[in-house]
């Protein structure tokens, strides 16, 4: 939960509705819902938006009960061998496995355009780097970015009294509908079904049939994973953002400056014209871009031998990459299976297959001593 805990900001609310954002164990024995009840916290499975908090104490819970076993641990390096891999922690273990499942989430994969990078971190840093609204108190900030974690930003910023202004390169900013108070006609529920991705043929494709979507074209999976799904807030952050702070959409950074202790951006539109803004800071909530090279933890011997499709790991439909024996699960297989990678939602898919796939392999290799141990990777 550390990408939720502390790469978000507190206040914010989750786009997923609340029976997309349950989180899958075998026996479907701590959904959610169930959770919200024993908390009394308010929840619906659609039209009841989940707050950040909720669900990082239902991670939480989630944890404690049906992965007591769990170790919290920084893994410091993998390493390939004949039996397998290496897998070394930063209190000096060393842990021989014959098998690496990676899930490494989005904080590994951050981006930020070329036309910001040159920035310090006193100027700049990624939306992923806070949690903290507070942090920027009495400050004149920038959001950058025109999707949900930018409007989440923007508008949370302005609800804590910060005088933020937003800039996009869309023309307008798109949010999600908000479910309507009415029951849905069996017309309306053919014509738009709904899923875990949200409404739509499309989305119902995406989120219930991974394994076929890996079987299409490459061409066209790449294009489906860039488009579909793409930047947009939820429903409830719409009124927080717009005709509150000031939007400059349509704009794209050219360039930016260092003046006395404030940064200048130069703006261009659409239709040619500049402007010109002055911040305190810039958050760059430009989103996150999977790239095996980033995973340093990783000896060089094992990135350089994983094939990738636009830097990120190319995996079978058992999410096994070319090294044998290392599987790459959530973000990073999202070119291989689809936006449903991008969710929690498709966390059960990913582990059921991925499970099933390594209690085969224990079966043909009785001599193995059983997995015994689960652990969180990271740096």
């Amino acid at each position: 939960m550390d990408s939720w805990r502390a790469h978000m900001p507190k206040g914010m609310q989750l786009k997923s509705d609340g029976f997309a954002s349950t989180i899958s164990d075998p026996t479907g024995g701590l959904t959610l819902a169930k959770f919200c009840a024993e908390q009394n916290i308010r929840y619906a499975d659609t039209g009841v938006p989940v707050p950040i908090e909720a669900f990082t104490d239902y991670g939480i819970a989630f944890r404690e009960r049906i992965l007591p076993q769990l170790e919290e641990k920084i893994v410091a390096g993998i390493e390939k061998t004949p039996q397998g891999f290496l897998v070394r922690i930063d209190d000096g273990e060393v842990i021989p496995a014959k098998r690496v499942v990676l899930a490494v989430g989005i904080t590994h994969f951050e981006y930020v355009p070329d036309a910001l990078s040159q920035l310090s971190p006193e100027f700049l840093s990624h939306s992923g780097r806070h949690s903290e609204v507070g942090v920027f108190s009495g400050r004149r900030v920038v959001v950058i970015g025109g999707g949900a974690s930018a409007s989440d930003w923007a508008g949370l910023l302005h609800q804590a009294g910060v005088d933020v202004q937003l800039v996009a390169r869309q023309s307008t900013l798109k949010f999600h509908n908000k479910p309507g108070d009415q029951p849905r006609s069996l017309w309306s529920k053919l014509k738009s079904p709904q899923s875990g991705l949200g409404p739509g043929w499309k989305s119902r494709f995406y989120s219930n049939a991974p394994s076929l979507f890996h079987r299409l074209p490459e061409s066209l999976r790449l294009k489906i994973v860039r488009r579909a799904l793409g930047p947009a807030g939820g429903w409830f952050i719409k009124d927080k953002v717009v005709g509150k702070i000031p939007l400059w959409l349509g704009y794209t950074v050219e360039k930016v400056a260092v003046v006395g202790n404030q940064v200048q951006l130069n703006l261009r539109a659409q239709d040619g014209s500049e402007r010109t803004l002055l911040a305190d800071h810039i958050i760059a909530a430009t989103g996150y871009k999977v790239d095996v090279e980033r995973l340093k933890f990783l000896s060089p011997e094992i990135r350089s031998q994983i094939k990738t499709l636009q830097k990120a790991p190319v995996v079978s439909l058992q999410f096994e990459s070319s090294v044998p024996g290392l599987y790459f699960a959530g973000v990073s297989a999202a070119n291989s299976f689809g936006p449903l990678m991008r969710f929690a939602y498709g966390s059960e898919f990913s582990a059921r297959t991925i499970a099933r796939v390594l209690s085969k392999s224990m079966v043909r290799e009785p001599e193995n001593e059983p997995a015994r141990r689960a652990m969180t990777a990271a740096k």
